[in-house]
This record gives structure tokens, sequence and C-alpha cells, in this order.
């Protein structure tokens, strides 16, 4: 999918909380804002997978561990 440029001004609460929001869930400012907006625009479903998928990714190993070894 094609990206464009969006510049938007908040206030610096508004831009402190995005910040703190998206490093609290490891991901970009940009990357947190995409998904309020899909989210908003009923893409919550695809969202939803895209950040589980995401965890799953980074947490992979300690599952492993905690079930008993790689199961692959």
């Amino acid at each position: 999918m094609a990206k464009t440029q969006l510049n938007v001004r908040v206030d610096e609460g508004t831009a402190r909380a995005a910040r703190e929001r998206a490093l609290a869930r490891g991901i970009s400012v940009n990357r947190y804002i995409e998904e309020l907006v899909r989210r908003d625009t009923g893409e919550a479903g695809r969202t939803f997978v895209e950040a589980a998928a995401d965890f799953m990714r980074e947490y992979e190993k300690v599952f492993a561990e905690e079930a008993g070894g790689d199961r692959r």
C-alpha cells in the first residue's frame, strides 16, 4: 500500500501521550496513529490480528520455554 505523509498539530500533552502509548506497545508513533484511525474506521479486526501476530512473534520464545521447549 502506498504511503502518504500527513502533518498534524496537536498539543504537547497529546503528543506525549501518543509517544508513551506507542513506546509501551513497542511500535512507532506512526503505526500507533494508523491503528487508531483504522479502528475508528472499522478496520479493528485487521488491526487486532496484526497486533496479535506482532505479539506472538515477539514472545514466541517465551511461550515455547514455558511449554517445555521449542515445539516446531
